[in-house]
């Protein structure tokens, strides 16, 4: 497929989880990620139109290594989203007034740069670390 017919075909990502319901909080309420299938293993979400599967796994869970970006200690292993602005402000927004303690606060990194975005890092409930970022001009998400 060519970047020309932008669009993109959905990715999927499995993951670990220390608890399903955990998870089903955290993703389906919290996230707003609906659910599809399920067992008493796994859950998948509709995760902006992409797969992710939440495996009960407690012993393969968090986050370990970080590597500066920008000056932040960004974690290793972490997955997430680009969003448009007005969806990362509400996304920004919503988990703030829920408390979430992030890993790297909401801002906006590169300023004045190629690939400037706004981004923030979070954990899950079993420490997998999450990335929301947004571009305002998103032809530059692979500028280099």
């Amino acid at each position: 497929m060519s970047v020309a017919e932008n669009v993109l075909p959905p990715f999927h990502l499995a993951f670990p989880v220390h608890s399903l319901a955990a998870a089903r909080a955290f993703y389906g309420e919290l996230l707003g990620c609906p659910e599809g299938r399920s067992s008493e293993a796994w859950i998948d979400f509709n995760f902006y139109g992409h797969q992710i599967v939440a495996h009960l796994a407690p012993d393969e869970v968090g986050h370990r290594h970080t590597s500066k970006v920008d000056g932040d200690a960004v974690p290793v292993r972490h997955f997430g989203v680009v969003l448009s602005m007005a969806q990362w402000q509400a996304a920004a927004d919503k988990l703030q007034q829920a408390g979430i303690e992030f890993i790297i606060e909401p801002h906006v990194r590169f300023k004045g740069e190629v690939g400037e975005q706004a981004t923030m890092f979070f954990l899950d409930p079993s420490g997998n670390a999450l990335e929301f970022k947004a571009f305002a001009d998103m032809s530059s998400l692979f500028a280099k």
